[in-house]
């Protein structure tokens, strides 16, 4: 396997791992780091020692911000190709059925596909004070593709569902924690030594009860891939349309994947180029 370009992947022992993102301006999630991060799970399946992986960001303020909006000629690819599986869809669908414990530790922000990728990992731990997590794609005239539909009712119920998708606001660490879509929130300075000795005591215990508590909870709680694929295709759709592009071409002149006032802030931001684009209710 080739050195990963996204993330540092961290061997604390054979039983535990940590990756680390690392993707500078602000965390992007792209067709590499899906890539890389297939690697990394077959090597961890075929090591048959890991027991758990932790998820983490090497920046502060950027957890992963969200799925790259500049890929135009993946845009191509998904409308010339509808009967495939989005590469990102799959990736998550396969996180959530690794036959090992998946944990994030989330300091930073986790909008859109970070959001997402957060919900398909087992065990969500944030910072109270420095995690910011929400699916803005509202504000963009689309809907979010990476399955927060089918996921967030599960954990933080029908209304709060559509609170978040609806709204298009982040969560904070202390409200995520209150809806129920982290586990729990830390003081930023506990943060890390708590998902530690937890990440740490899982990894103690026996594998194989590891993957049987896994593999139940899985039956209990898993909903049919074919809806993540649904909603991937909508989402690549409504990219494909004219509301979605003038928001986008406005955020990206404003700032948008760079470490700017636009990504710190993007719930408010794509508010205001919304109206501007003609496609909400303040023309």
């Amino acid at each position: 396997m080739n050195s990963p370009t996204r993330f540092t992947l961290t061997e604390h022992s054979p039983a535990l791992w940590r990756i680390t993102f690392d993707n500078p301006p602000v965390n992007l999630i792209d067709s590499t780091l899906t890539n890389e991060l297939n690697d990394v799970f077959t090597r961890a399946e075929e090591s048959d020692r890991v027991a758990v992986i932790v998820f983490d960001s090497a920046d502060p303020e950027f957890y992963l911000a969200h799925y790259d909006l500049s890929a135009a000629d993946e845009l191509d690819h998904v409308l010339a190709h509808p009967e495939e599986v989005h590469p990102f869809t799959a990736l998550l669908t396969r996180l959530s059925k690794l036959p090992f414990a998946t944990i994030s530790s989330v300091r930073g922000i986790a909008r859109g596909a970070g959001s997402e990728f957060l919900l398909a990992t087992d065990i969500r731990f944030a910072s109270r004070e420095k995690a910011l997590i929400g699916q803005f794609e509202i504000g963009m005239s689309a809907i979010a593709g990476g399955g927060p539909a089918t996921r967030l009712p599960g954990l933080v119920g029908r209304g709060r569902t559509f609170e978040m998708l609806y709204g298009g606001l982040d969560l904070d660490g202390t409200r995520a924690e209150q809806y129920g879509y982290v586990n729990r929130s830390f003081p930023d300075d506990q943060l890390d030594a708590a998902v530690d000795e937890f990440a740490s005591r899982v990894a103690s215990f026996d594998l194989q009860t590891i993957r049987d508590i896994k593999h139940f909870v899985n039956v209990a709680t898993l909903r049919p891939d074919a809806e993540f694929k649904d909603q991937m295709d909508a989402f690549w759709a409504a990219v494909n349309r004219p509301a979605q592009q003038h928001v986008a071409k406005d955020l990206f002149e404003a700032g948008l994947q760079q470490r700017s006032d636009v990504e710190r802030e993007l719930p408010h931001w794509v508010t205001r180029f919304q109206y501007r684009s003609g496609s909400g209710h303040g023309r």
